[in-house]
């Protein structure tokens, strides 16, 4: 059986709700992906063109400094990476996280919450990011989370 690690970045505890509960059914470590600056809800108005989070996503260059860098990913074979969709992607902090240690011969998994836009090409840009790994296509992990169902998904990914 794979040791799997449930890592997430969560802006408002919408998706922490789901990695929790991703962690649990399926038995994973969960670790939390936390910026060294957090966002507040200014930081977060994507109407405002100049809030961090606007910023952040225009530039592709953008690597908001981690909090840490303590996850375990050498003793994991599955890690699903979860986030809010921010701009029909994933947020600049996972290209950091992703970028921040070696993911050699791991299996990667996005997850996201989302208010409306899906994964779109989510799995092939971090894959760019992570040639040395194998990213799978993850899923939206919105609302009520039946159990078997996730757990059936998440050991989908076994290696």
């Amino acid at each position: 059986m794979s040791k799997k690690m449930v890592a997430y970045f969560s802006a408002g505890g919408v998706t922490a709700g789901a990695a929790k509960k991703l962690a649990e059914v399926c038995g994973a470590d969960l670790y939390e992906i936390r910026p060294q600056t957090p966002y507040t809800s200014a930081d977060l108005d994507w109407m405002n063109k100049k809030s961090r989070s606007s910023v952040e996503m225009n530039d592709p260059s953008s690597r908001p400094a981690l909090a840490d860098t303590s996850a375990d990913i050498a003793g994991h074979d599955v890690i699903f990476v979860g986030f809010p969709v921010w701009w029909y992607t994933a947020p600049a902090i996972i290209r950091t996280f992703l970028e921040s240690y070696d993911f050699s011969g791991k299996i990667i998994v996005p997850f996201a919450t989302s208010g409306g836009s899906g994964l779109g090409k989510t799995a092939e840009t971090l894959q760019e990011i992570v040639p040395s790994a194998t990213v799978r296509n993850g899923k939206l992990l919105n609302g009520k989370l039946e159990e078997t169902a996730l757990k059936k998904w998440a050991d989908s990914f076994e290696k």
